[in-house]
């Protein structure tokens, strides 16, 4: 049975685990070293909360080693995911988990049709490497989309707030620069 001084321990296990494991797979090195990583087992190793019995990740990388591959921007990221998730309530990481495994739900189902699209009739090894650049060039294509669409917000917000303006002026009854409070009818002299 666990104590109460083991559950925060059993909380920052797995909130460094899931946490890596998110922040490892958001930060892929640029090179294509995937394609010569041997592929034991199964493509994407055992399911979420079901810890693989060491600190090895893909590619068998320790989670030092992929700390230390990742960009700087990336720590930072992943940081600051830690420290939200640290925050969150147990219901809101629930939901979060709920979100990433249909998320990746999503994706796999994606992946697959990318490949049946292809017509490409691939060995196991060469189905993981497909399916991890698929998700790898997924990824930038998704990133390039929303900064793309962050950087039209951009040019579109000032001319929505100068209609938006003109709107509500126009809606509000004119007010005089300074008002004064009501003087009342009889004066006190």
């Amino acid at each position: 049975m666990c104590g109460t001084k083991s559950r925060p321990c059993e909380l920052v296990v797995a909130l460094s685990i899931f946490v890596l494991s998110c922040a490892a797979a958001q930060a892929q090195p640029q090179s294509h070293r995937a394609i010569s990583r041997p592929m034991p087992g199964p493509p994407h190793g055992p399911p979420a909360g079901q810890g693989a019995g060491s600190a090895r990740g893909p590619a068998g990388q320790s989670s030092r080693e992929r700390w230390l591959a990742m960009p700087p921007e990336a720590r930072q990221n992943f940081r600051r995911n830690a420290e939200r998730w640290v925050q969150m309530s147990p219901e809101e990481r629930n939901m979060m988990r709920q979100r990433e495994n249909l998320r990746r739900q999503t994706i796999q189902r994606e992946t697959e049709a990318a490949l049946r699209e292809s017509g490409l009739h691939l060995s196991p090894q060469e189905r993981a490497q497909f399916e991890s650049r698929y998700v790898q060039e997924r990824r930038k294509v998704e990133q390039a989309l929303r900064q793309q669409i962050e950087e039209e917000r951009q040019k579109e917000l000032p001319a929505l707030i100068q209609q938006l303006k003109k709107e509500f002026q126009i809606d509000q009854p004119v007010r005089s620069p300074v008002t004064k409070p009501a003087e009342s009818a009889n004066p006190k002299k």
